[in-house]
């Protein structure tokens, strides 16, 4: 507990931690709408594009990659969540073309362009997730906070918007909801919680921080309200315990945020099953 305390009354954990909160609950909000939609795999597809993206600026080196990353990572989430089923390539084909692809282009520019003195490390602490999170600046920390808030804003203003979306696209048209519209609100905030997230978790692991919280309240919940608050309660929890642990133990932040969320998913099906026996 001393040890505890001890991290708790430093500047640079407490910033790591309000990032970690921040970002873990605006992907919980969207993460049960991707579930829904049946773009659960979208988040590691971005995060792929993300990665390449930031190869490309830390060759030009760039003193915010933000400034790159963002639009890329942007402009492939519209492509892809707007698309849907009109094109040649559907959906799941065009993410995984596009995940492989942008992660073997981007480890290629990194290798022939890159000047570090430890390439294999940078590479590892982009994919896995490193102490990035641990050495956040106050400016860096703003930035995220804003986000968050205007992702939470535009969820809960057009909440019922998304919900119809979400469930019926179809019948929400025909109801006169604008689908695309909305559709490129999904696609935006899914393209920034990605990049927000990948100093947390790394780009192979941000796909979990969107699913395993979703999936874990859909094992308790029906009704889609209280499926997003548990999810959000459930990933919040989650992401501060895997950091407290990570702290402690010294084990790499992003692997024990995403393995807390798988314990906290096992649970939530035991108790799921357990709650509908009784019933």
């Amino acid at each position: 507990m001393d040890k505890l305390m001890t991290y708790l009354s430093r500047p640079f954990v407490q910033y790591a931690l309000i990032v970690g909160v921040l970002i873990a609950l605006c992907s919980s909000l969207l993460g049960v709408t991707l579930v829904l939609k049946r773009f659960s795999y979208i988040g590691d597809g971005l995060s792929h594009v993300a990665f390449g993206a930031m190869a490309v600026a830390a060759v030009l080196n760039l003193s915010d990659n933000m400034l790159l990353v963002m639009p890329v990572t942007v402009i492939c989430a519209v492509l892809l969540l707007r698309t849907g089923q009109n094109t040649l390539i559907k959906g799941d084909a065009a993410i995984a073309m596009i995940s492989v692809g942008t992660l073997a282009f981007g480890y290629l520019i990194m290798n022939i362009f890159s000047t570090s003195s430890n390439l294999s490390g940078d590479v590892c602490s982009t994919l896995f997730g490193s102490t990035s999170i641990l050495t956040l600046t106050t400016a860096e920390v703003l930035v995220c906070l804003g986000l968050s808030i205007i992702v939470i804003v535009v969820f809960v203003l057009f909440y019922n918007k998304l919900f119809a979306v979400t469930f019926d696209e179809d019948f929400a048209g025909a109801c006169g909801t604008n689908v695309g519209a909305y559709n490129l609100v999904i696609a935006v905030i899914t393209a920034v919680i990605i990049v927000l997230a990948m100093n947390l978790v790394g780009s192979l692991l941000i796909s979990a921080l969107v699913i395993f919280p979703a999936l874990s309240a859909m094992r308790l919940f029906k009704s889609f309200r209280a499926v997003t608050l548990c999810s959000t309660v459930l990933s919040v929890a989650a992401t501060l315990a895997g950091m407290l642990i990570s702290l402690l133990s010294g084990t790499p932040v992003g692997s024990t945020i995403v393995a807390t969320d798988a314990l906290v998913f096992l649970a939530c099906m035991f108790l799921g099953k357990l709650i509908g026996g009784k019933r």
